[in-house]
């Protein structure tokens, strides 16, 4: 199967609910006017668009509409469709190797299983991958990092004698990558959003450990959301950003939700794209996000 058969899979609860209200205003109206942009707002808000986003997207109908003479509701519905991928599509820099990813997010999101499904993704594109378990404040958290680094064949640095400086972890992981030629690290990091400053302190030394001894390699620091929490999880997005500058969103769960409408809140409110979106349990649902396959997915 597919990435685009496994999103459409895996977004169905998601794209029902869009498509259901959508169409049900769509459908309801034989002249395109200011009361179908208003059914059609309130349709997207209860998608969980967010509001925001929402007003964004109604507003450039509007003007669509003004520009192109849109008269019929499937005009509405393909202009929107065309918005929608505009809304979630982004541009980032080539990857380049080395590369560290610096894992960011509260327990329960999914990052322990993210981390281990990215790391196999690399390994079977040909990359060496090497996972550092820097997540040493919650109890099991390298043990059950280590488990999936079993899973996807990949070496693991994680201390098992009691040390919980995770920038230690770190710093032999790195010493590791350089003696194996690894194309990509991949650290976990402790989630304490309750205590701000000491994740800041926290991911701040472990940023001066990479910049000492990996400069040269390509950094991006990810965050990884629970996509069954709506909008929570756009709070904790805007939350981490104020402890650390993050480079992209690893959207996970969609397959168990109908809230994936907040794929197009996103980027518009927080500012950061999302990069890898999941849409089940197996250790290949986890894939870098495609734009257009999303937006076709909805329709």
């Amino acid at each position: 199967m597919s990435f685009f058969e496994k999103l459409k899979a895996g977004m169905q609860k998601t794209r029902d609910n869009i498509q259901n209200k959508i169409n049900m205003v769509l459908n309801s109206f034989t002249k395109v006017d200011e009361d179908l942009l208003e059914e059609l707002e309130e349709a997207l808000i209860l998608c969980d668009v967010g509001v925001a986003t929402t007003e964004k997207l109604i507003e450039r109908i509007r003007e669509r509409i003004k520009e192109e003479g849109l008269k019929t509701a499937d005009d509405v519905r393909s202009a929107l469709k065309e918005e929608l991928y505009e809304l979630v599509r982004y541009d980032v820099e080539p990857e380049t190797f080395p590369k560290v990813m610096l894992i960011v997010g509260v327990n329960g999101v999914g990052k322990t299983t993210s981390i281990g499904k990215i790391a196999n993704q690399y390994k079977e594109n040909g990359k060496k991958v090497l996972i550092a378990a820097a997540d040493t404040f919650r109890a099991a958290a390298s043990e059950q990092l280590e488990i999936w680094a079993k899973r996807a064949d990949v070496p693991i640095v994680m201390y098992g004698d009691g040390r919980n400086d995770p920038a230690a972890v770190v710093f032999d992981a790195l010493d590791s990558a350089k003696h194996r030629g690894s194309d990509v690290v991949i650290i976990d990091t402790a989630g304490r959003l309750h205590n701000k400053k000491n994740l800041m302190n926290e991911l701040a030394k472990i940023s001066r450990v990479i910049d000492r001894e990996y400069a040269h390699a390509q950094r991006e620091t990810f965050i990884v959301l629970d996509g069954t929490t709506g909008q929570n999880a756009l709070i904790q997005a805007k939350q981490f950003s104020e402890v650390v500058k993050i480079d992209g969103i690893i959207l996970t769960k969609l397959d168990g939700t109908a809230k994936g409408g907040m794929v197009l809140a996103i980027k518009e409110e927080v500012g950061i794209p999302v990069r890898y979106i999941g849409v089940g349990e197996g250790i290949n649902d986890l894939q870098p996000f495609n734009a257009k396959e999303f937006a076709d997915s909805l329709f």
